[in-house]
């Protein structure tokens, strides 16, 4: 939710499943996306309101971006400790990258 969020996929007040529905589509227990919730809402990304569901908040576009970035450098950190591991050089990681860039999609 906090990548659909980030790239705008889910607006503010689209409304989200009920626990239980999400539970059981998900096939988790129901404690754990109450959980995710209210880890979502502490972060200003959801609110819940009694009794009507739980709905994406208000976000702007400055926290969009911020946790965009944030996910990015995550990746960018995960994809430097798996070059590491694999004993890769910077140069060897730059040509594989400017290669995947060139056939991405622009």
């Amino acid at each position: 939710m906090r990548l659909a969020i980030a790239r705008g996929e889910l607006a503010s007040g689209d409304g989200l499943p009920s626990v239980r529905q999400l539970a059981t589509e998900l096939r988790i227990n129901p404690a754990t996306v109450s959980q995710a919730y209210r880890e979502l809402e502490a972060e200003g990304l959801v609110e819940m309101r009694q009794g009507a569901g739980s709905f994406i908040a208000d976000v702007s576009q400055d926290v969009r971006a911020r946790d965009r970035t944030q996910r990015l450098r995550a990746a960018v950190r995960a994809l430097l400790a798996e070059a590491t591991r694999l004993g890769a050089s910077p140069q060897d990681l730059r040509a594989a990258l400017d290669a995947e860039l060139g056939r991405s999609p622009k």
